[in-house]
C-alpha cells in the first residue's frame, strides 16, 4: 500500500508493494527501511533486490516505521519514493553529448554532489544549476539528501527541468566523465586555482563537496582542478549553495 507523506513524495508501506516497486521503478527509489530484527523470506528478498539496484538500505526501529505510516501494517518494511526519477549516468551522458567529439564541441557543464546532506541546500543547488544551464546532476547513492518535498519546495519546481543521475561511487563516475573527455573542477577553500583564473572554456564538471567536511580525499584527488573563491571579508567559508552559485555562473559566461 501506499501513503502520501508530503507533496510530491509517496511512502510505499508492505513487503508486496515494496518489492513491487524496487522490481518495477528503482529509479524512483530515495531508500529502503526495514525493521530491526524483521526476517524471513519476503525480508530477505527485499533486501537482495536493492543490494541489486544499489539502493540505500536502513535498519530502523519498529518505532521509526510506525510514524512514518501510522496506522498501516507497514510488515516490517517501507520505501520512500522519489518526486524524480533518477536517471542512469550512462544514459544521462549519452542524450547530453554521445561521444568525445561532441563532448568537446559542445563544452556541457555538469553538477557534481557529494554528500550535500541538507535537501534544502540540495534543492538551492538544483535551482541554480538549472538557471546557469547545467547539463546534468550527478550524486552518490549514500550519505546524500533525498529528492524529497522539501528539496523540491527550495527548487522551486525546478527540479524537473535537469536530469540527475545518483551513483554508488562518485569518484569512480569522476573517472568515467575523464575518459569521455570532461574536465573536474572541485569547490576548495584552499584550492590554488582561483574562481577568477579558472579557465571555465571546456567541458566542465563542477564538485561539491558537504556542508561541513567539503571533499572527499578521493573525490579530491580525482580532481583536476581543486578551485578557491577569495574572501575579502571575515567570514571564513561560504554555504555550499552560494559557493555553488558563485561557480557555476562563472562557469557558464563562456556558454
Amino acid at each position: 500500500m501506499s501513503m502520501k507523506r508530503a507533496p510530491d513524495e509517496t511512502v510505499v508501506a508492505g513487503r508486496n508493494p515494496v518489492r513491487e516497486l524496487i522490481e518495477t521503478s528503482p529509479e524512483r527509489v530515495e531508500k529502503v527501511l526495514i525493521q530491526r530484527g524483521a526476517s524471513g523470506r519476503p525480508i530477505d528478498q527485499i533486501q537482495r533486490l536493492a543490494h541489486h539496484a544499489k539502493l540505500p538500505v536502513q535498519h530502523v526501529p519498529q518505532a521509526k516505521l510506525e510514524r512514518l505510516v501510522p496506522g498501516v501494517n507497514h510488515q516490517g518494511v517501507a520505501a520512500v519514493s522519489a518526486p524524480v526519477a533518477y536517471r542512469d549516468l550512462d544514459d544521462m551522458l549519452q542524450e547530453i553529448a554521445a561521444d568525445w567529439d561532441t563532448v568537446q564541441a559542445r563544452k556541457p557543464m555538469l553538477l557534481l554532489l557529494d554528500r550535500i546532506e541538507d535537501p534544502h541546500n540540495f534543492g538551492a543547488l538544483l535551482r541554480t544549476a538549472v538557471a546557469a544551464g547545467v547539463d546534468g546532476v550527478v550524486v552518490p547513492q549514500q550519505h546524500m539528501a533525498p529528492l524529497n518535498a522539501a528539496a523540491m519546495k527550495t527548487s522551486a519546481g525546478t527540479a524537473h527541468h535537469v536530469p540527475v543521475a545518483r551513483v554508488g561511487n562518485l569518484a569512480d563516475a569522476m573517472l568515467q566523465l575523464k575518459e569521455r573527455g570532461y574536465w573536474l573542477a572541485g569547490a576548495d577553500g584552499a584550492g590554488e586555482t582561483s574562481v577568477w583564473e579558472m579557465d571555465w572554456d571546456r567541458p566542465i564538471a563542477v564538485v561539491l563537496g558537504s556542508e561541513g567536511r567539503g571533499l572527499r580525499r578521493r573525490v579530491q584527488d580525482t580532481c583536476d582542478y581543486l578551485v578557491s573563491i577569495p574572501l575579502r571579508g571575515p567570514a571564513e567559508s561560504l554555504n555550499v549553495s552560494v559557493a555553488g552559485g558563485i561557480l557555476l555562473f562563472a562557469a557558464s559566461r563562456h556558454r
